[in-house]
């Protein structure tokens, strides 16, 4: 899982295996800039105290089953989340698997099993919007009473703000939402990414306009629909190209359903790969009907030296840096 990063699939299987811990709770979509100073200070007090540093996260997101009905578009899957959680520096994860059981919970005893029995914890931090137990009655107050009991320390982590805008998974999932991926990116500590198979268009690009790799993405958030600067990497060989990328319904030939199409700005050089990562950058403008394909190819162009322009000021700025 990346960075020897220990994983404990339920409490059962972490219990006498994962303590002494100094741990942080929640479900970290995105692992974003707030949850990464988090980590960080968790790290560093795990190592002055000589614990191992712990996260515990939930699979599926709680909201999934407590109230499907608001549950939110998650920026990441487990796998990824895992993967940055490794990044960190943290040593060990525990995924609960939550379901209507694990829901009902009281914070007493989410505290004795998950936390005490579980992972074996002598430091607890988390934000000062911590909630916890059935139907989240719990809060930090009465999280540091309850470890004051048990005998663990609890620490609360005040919100992070990044250039006066507070960070959050649903700020981000706004920021997308809004086509704007730069500030995305930027509350992430990274770009945010579309991953997933090349797939077979319908041949329109190639033979009117320009040829494009076509994904398909299981990614519950996609940016708004329009055009963007983005950097396309192959999943399987690391091989990067500067790219444009259309998200849209192909209106100008009459589309029907939501395609993601990127046009490389460099030579293939090679087989077409068969999975991408499509990262995105800047939004150029709004997908538009244009009244014929010479029109569209036109725009297209146009869209491709904004992007030119744009990676040639990234290579002075440092490219990959958000």
């Amino acid at each position: 899982m990346g960075s020897g990063l220990r994983v404990f699939r339920g409490v059962a299987e972490a219990v006498g295996a994962m303590g002494p811990s100094a741990v942080s709770i929640g479900n970290f979509d995105g692992v974003h800039r707030g949850h990464q100073e988090l980590f960080r200070r968790l790290v560093a007090n795990a190592a002055r105290l000589g614990l191992k540093a712990s996260v515990i996260t939930f699979d599926p997101h709680p909201t999934k089953i407590v109230a499907p009905h608001r549950a939110p578009r998650l920026l990441s899957g487990l796998d990824r989340r895992l993967e940055w959680i490794a990044e960190s520096g943290i040593e060990q994860a525990l995924v609960i698997p939550f379901d209507e059981e694990f829901s009902q919970l009281p914070p007493e005893e989410f505290v004795r099993w998950v936390l005490v029995e579980g992972a074996g914890a002598r430091l607890v931090l988390v934000g000062e919007n911590f909630r916890f137990g059935n139907r989240q009655v719990g809060d930090t107050e009465q999280l540091a009473e309850l470890g004051a009991r048990w005998g663990f320390e609890t620490d609360i982590v005040q919100a992070v703000e990044y250039r006066r805008r507070m960070v959050s998974s649903t700020a981000v999932r706004g920021l997308l939402d809004a086509g704007e991926v730069l500030w995305a990116g930027r509350m992430l500590g990274r770009w945010y990414t579309l991953e997933g198979e090349v797939i077979a268009g319908q041949g329109i690009g190639s033979k009117q306009t320009v040829p494009t790799l076509n994904l398909k993405t299981a990614a519950e958030v996609l940016p708004a629909q329009g055009v963007y600067v983005t950097s396309t990497v192959d999943a399987q060989d690391g091989r990067q190209w500067p790219s444009v990328t259309n998200i849209g319904m192909r209106p100008t030939f009459g589309g029907d359903s939501l395609t993601v199409e990127t046009y490389l700005l460099r030579p293939l050089e090679g087989t077409t790969p068969s999975r991408i990562g499509v990262s995105f950058l800047r939004r150029l403008r709004e997908e538009r009907k244009f009244a014929d394909a010479g029109a569209l190819k036109a725009q297209i162009l146009r869209d491709v030296w904004k992007a030119e322009a744009y990676f040639r000021r990234r290579t002075r700025w440092g490219h990959g840096k958000v």
